[in-house]
């Protein structure tokens, strides 16, 4: 299994084409939010004619209003491996949910329980204080997840509340004794990840931004809304979504709604940094040495 990752907007798209045609690969998406139908813009989805030239998998999974998780992303990427394989191909895994990727590769923790009566009452507390009175509360118990979860992920923020308060232990305690367990599901693995210099970075996620909203965001967000689609849906709730959602209730202008889009788009980075120096196989690649990586690729497959 071939794995390419990095931040957003760094240049994986078009580098995994590359590879995948050099080496025959098939590609399958490492996406939270690319397995949602009608969410392209946003997402930043590799374009028809792109999926036409290289198939691609994982994408375009299940309605928005769908829950999907790390354990729907094992199930299916496995899956489509294993087919992948059976036709004599490469799998080329690409994206930048590294929580998804360690999941597929060391396994998911199982022993953690679903507490919906715990989970009720921090909803509840979340719609009275908000998100930066459970943030603080968790950076209180849990200094570890606080520093990955960011108070506008509630999902996950509430989980980890609700897993300390249900047993008592943190929630990165949880998943340190799961790596001290994991076992490896797959023998022959090339892990490479992009990176460049942040000024560089920051300033392709400025470019992203403006071109998805001359792309055409708002007009994605609406017709979500027109197909009946929640603005507090958690897929609605993305970073892009939130914040056209944010434009179209009068929040924020247009203005704002780019300068906060670009802010929070780099400070996703910075966690997708974070989760991807977690895994010690990752070898990293600057993102303009395409010559170095296919030599990388061509001597792994030989």
């Amino acid at each position: 299994m071939l794995v390419l990752v990095g931040p957003t907007a760094i240049g994986k798209t078009e580098l995994s084409l590359l590879l995948a045609e050099r080496f025959g690969c098939e590609i399958v998406s490492v996406d939270s939010m690319q397995v949602y139908k009608y969410m392209d813009i946003g997402t930043a989805k590799v374009s028809l004619e792109e999926r036409a030239r290289i198939p691609h998998h994982l994408i375009d999974l299940v309605e928005p209003d769908n829950e999907y998780d790390a354990a729907s992303f094992v199930h299916d990427a496995i899956y489509a491996i294993q087919q992948i394989h059976l036709r004599g191909r490469v799998p080329l895994l690409t994206g930048g949910t590294g929580l998804y990727l360690r999941a597929l590769i060391d396994g998911l923790s199982s022993g953690i329980g679903q507490f919906p009566e715990i989970r009720e009452q921090l909803q509840q507390r979340l719609t009275l204080v908000g998100p930066n009175v459970l943030h603080e509360e968790l950076a209180r118990c849990d200094r570890y997840s606080a520093v990955r979860i960011h108070k506008n992920d509630t999902h996950r923020l509430l989980r980890a509340l609700e897993i300390y308060q249900a047993t008592g232990k943190p929630w990165s305690e949880h998943i340190l004794e799961h790596q001290k367990q994991k076992t490896r599901r797959f023998s022959n693995i090339l892990q490479m990840g992009l990176t460049c210099e942040r000024d560089k970075l920051y300033r392709r996620i400025d470019l992203r931004t403006a071109i998805m909203l001359k792309s055409g965001l708002e007009q994605e967000v609406r017709g979500l809304i027109a197909r009946g689609y929640s603005p507090q849906l958690k897929s609605m709730q993305a970073i892009g979504y939130r914040h056209m959602n944010n434009y179209l209730e009068g929040i924020w202008d247009m203005k704002e709604t780019e300068r906060l889009l670009a802010r929070d788009t780099r400070r996703y980075a910075k966690r997708q940094y974070t989760w991807f120096a977690a895994i010690p196989e990752l070898e990293w690649f600057e993102v303009q040495d395409q010559k170095k990586i296919i030599e990388k690729v061509r001597k792994w497959i030989a």
